[in-house]
């Protein structure tokens, strides 16, 4: 195995089209709650608008030689922009910037698991995340059904915030100042 994480920039996000198809079947096959949900989320309809809207995207993938073994995509956004129609995702008014963060996207293939991918991916997220002295709060998503990665954002010092959409997502939050006292001991 030779691991490489390189930061993609918007333009390029095409090379994480099937990554971000494959995340969408694997949290559909993991799912209890409403599985049917994830039928119309691929691609085109989550990644890219997300991109679109977001204020500032950062896209790290994961390549062994040739092959793209996962990624990683957080952005930082207007917290009225976690409110549409599909779900509110936390109270607004809860959030002390007008800006939020959040590690969006994060999918590694089965046959890179349990090898760091994982952790490298998180803290290059949390890393460039933590530039923006606008942003305070910091959110990630996890869909029903996925319990390691529920444990995984816990044991990185991400704590359960509250379920949307009648339990179909669990919202963790942190604070800068937790992530940052959560990962500065960490040689990764």
């Amino acid at each position: 195995m030779n691991l490489t994480y390189e930061v993609i920039s918007d333009d390029q996000i095409e090379v994480c089209r099937d990554l971000c198809n494959e995340l969408m079947v694997f949290q559909k096959s993991k799912a209890y709650i409403r599985p049917e949900l994830f039928d119309s989320m691929n691609f085109d309809t989550r990644m890219v608008p997300s991109v679109k809207k977001a204020l500032h995207n950062q896209i790290v993938v994961v390549r062994d030689e040739d092959k793209l073994a996962g990624y990683v995509y957080s952005n930082i956004s207007p917290k009225e922009s976690y409110s549409n129609e599909f779900a509110t995702f936390f109270d607004p008014a809860s959030v002390r910037q007008k800006n939020v963060g959040c590690l969006s996207q994060f999918y590694i293939r089965d046959e890179y698991r349990q090898f760091g991918v994982g952790s490298k991916l998180f803290h290059l997220s949390m890393e460039w995340l933590h530039q923006f002295e606008d942003v305070d709060d910091y959110f990630i998503y996890v869909s029903n059904g996925n319990d390691t990665a529920l444990e995984f954002y816990k044991r990185k010092g991400f704590k359960v915030s509250h379920e949307i959409l009648d339990g179909f997502i669990t919202v963790l939050r942190s604070s800068k100042i937790k992530v940052e006292k959560g990962t500065s001991d960490r040689a990764e």
